[in-house]
């Protein structure tokens, strides 16, 4: 057996049983030396691929598509800084539990470390961001079954670590498979199997003693932070009925949008929470999160502050310790779903009405009256979100930026009947690649939303090839207050000789070329009146259609300051406490 038929038989085999075992797309990124990959994807009639010439975009991209069909994500590279560049889309991945398959080309072994062009270390060059890691074999005569057995597991390890997992392939030249020699593909050999998986249940007794430490504590808190899990809004909010108790809903946790009963959830506790008062007159006896930590710095704050007096326990299905504010937790680590079913199973049926919950309704709808209230004249992020929120089109995504977006979306995206999925990349919270993972989740058909800052939106201007290229609907509200609007909320804004340069950062840019540039309808807004109707137009444009929200950062704060003074002195006065 010559090179070209090992090498062939090797990538084929390996890309087959990746499509086998559950690949439907494949991101890849021009270059030589993933030649063979590259070419035996697009080959394959089984999986779509799609081409981004800039592999940190790329990345992205296919994270976009991972969230979006909740499979993973294949991409390839080729050898040298192509690789170094997926590395903030991977720590994104690791973090917020995203499957991706990563496959780098590499030079082969007697060209590592001699000096070789296009050559760096690639050797676990992920470190711990990555699930699981292997550096293939050299493709070899009959060493194809070696090849499906890496890419079976690599499958596997992502789908159950729900993470990335890298494997760096070397080859050597020639790099051209032979598509058109006997047996290229799979001929008589059969794919390796899926593994099966049961899921992470807990005991009877072990969820009959977790029902009997909750019923011991009159004033229960569900908490919801970010997930994706489109089951456990029903699931939850049914047990939250049962036991008579609220649900903090984060804006990610698909729990305030779609057609489930919302008479328990709470979507304004980070105003609520913002008032040293009120926080201190409603502490719970338990807390029970499910999904990460909430955006909200408000109740993260809370709970550091009431950790003694509040039982606190955390639901995960995967076996981590997602704990950031430093309390003791009790860690379940069993599916949420299955667990919700089977607390609520242990209560009669029907609602639970409790003063409790009713105290926190009656609070979460004199907070709501103030937050959205009469906007002005002026253009502020609240309302350009609420406004939003009406508009959006039903069954759609809507995908948040980092920084500012996402807290205004946390307290001005109310509770609403629309099926829309709320996705941001809150694994490490950056703002790189927003743009690119948008566009991602847009690729495989649903319309997609993306509000942002101006800053992000610089950040991921290569992304917006992909739209273009591919005439990806989309349409993108950009933020504009020329800078990092979230630093004036922090201590370096007491600074002022040096805050502009080092933390404000004014771009002082027009975005209306670059949109051009790839294919955009541009529309700037300065008004109310013209803001609605250019989100109205996006949504009845085709391709990508860009909204330029154009606001005053100095005025961010004390528009902010003021709706939260105003739920403060609305739940006093209705309390009684003034």
């Amino acid at each position: 057996m010559g090179h070209v038929e090992a090498l062939t038989k090797y990538v084929t085999h390996f890309v087959d049983q990746l499509v086998f075992s559950g690949v439907e797309h494949v991101v890849i990124s021009p270059g030589s030396r993933s030649t063979p990959l590259a070419m035996t994807f697009a080959e394959h009639s089984g999986v779509n691929h799609w081409v981004h010439l800039d592999e940190r975009s790329a990345a992205f991209f296919a994270l976009g598509i991972a969230k979006q069909e909740q499979k993973p994500v294949a991409l390839v590279c080729t050898s040298g800084t192509a690789a170094a560049n997926y590395y903030p889309a991977i720590v994104e991945a690791f973090y917020s539990r995203v499957p991706l398959v990563v496959l780098t080309a590499d030079r082969p072994h007697e060209l590592r470390e001699v000096g070789a062009p296009q050559a760096i270390n690639q050797i676990q060059m992920y470190g711990s961001y990555v699930k699981w890691y292997q550096d293939l074999a050299l493709p070899e005569e009959n060493n194809f079954h070696y090849a499906r057995q890496q890419a079976a597991r690599a499958m596997e390890e992502a789908i159950s670590g729900q993470g990335p997992v890298h494997l760096n392939i070397p080859f050597r030249e020639p790099l051209i498979p032979d598509f058109q020699l006997e047996e290229a593909w799979r001929g008589s050999v059969q794919p390796i199997p899926r593994a099966q998986r049961g899921s992470l249940a807990m005991p009877d007794d072990q969820v009959k003693s977790l029902f009997e430490q909750l019923a011991q504590g009159e004033n229960g808190l569900l908490v919801v932070g970010p997930q994706t899990d489109s089951r456990l809004a029903e699931a939850v909010t049914h047990l939250a009925s049962r036991l008579g108790v609220p649900v903090f809903a984060d804006p990610l946790s698909q729990l305030r949008t779609g057609s489930h009963d919302k008479r328990n959830i709470i979507e304004n506790y980070d105003a609520l929470l913002k008032s040293q008062t009120i926080k201190g007159q409603i502490v719970p006896d338990y807390i029970v999160r499910f999904g990460a930590m909430p955006v909200s710095k408000a109740y993260l704050k809370w709970i550091q502050e009431y950790k003694e007096q509040i039982n606190h326990y955390v639901v995960d299905d995967q076996q981590e310790f997602r704990e950031p504010a430093g309390i003791g937790a009790t860690f379940i680590w069993s599916e949420p779903v299955q667990l919700c079913e089977s607390l609520s199973d242990f209560m009669p049926d029907g609602n639970v009405e409790t003063s409790w919950l009713s105290t926190w309704q009656q609070m979460n709808v004199l907070a709501k009256n103030e937050m959205l209230f009469e906007p002005g004249y002026s253009l502020n992020e609240g309302h350009a979100v609420a406004y939003l929120a009406d508009t959006m089109p039903d069954d759609s995504n809507f995908f948040v930026g980092n920084s500012m977006p996402i807290r205004d979306v946390d307290s001005f995206f109310m509770a609403s009947p629309k099926n829309v999925q709320l996705m941001a990349n809150r694994g490490a919270n950056g703002i790189d690649g927003v743009i690119s993972t948008a566009i991602g989740t847009a690729a495989t058909g649903k319309h997609t939303t993306l509000l942002l800052g101006d800053i992000s939106f610089y950040h991921d201007l290569n992304g917006l090839w992909m739209a273009k290229n591919k005439k990806i609907p989309l349409t993108i509200v950009v933020i504009n207050n020329d800078g990092g609007g979230i630093f004036s909320y922090l201590p370096q804004s007491k600074h002022p000789d040096h805050f502009e340069e080092l933390f404000g950062t004014p771009l002082g840019l027009d975005l209306g070329p670059v949109i051009g540039m790839y294919g955009g309808t541009h529309r700037k807004v300065t008004t109310w009146e013209s803001y609605k109707r250019a989100l109205v137009e996006s949504y009845e444009s085709p391709g990508l259609n860009v909204v330029e929200v154009v606001t005053n950062r100095d005025d961010h704060v004390a528009f902010h300051r003021e709706r939260w003074a105003n739920v403060e002195k609305a739940v006093l006065e209705w309390s009684g406490s003034l």
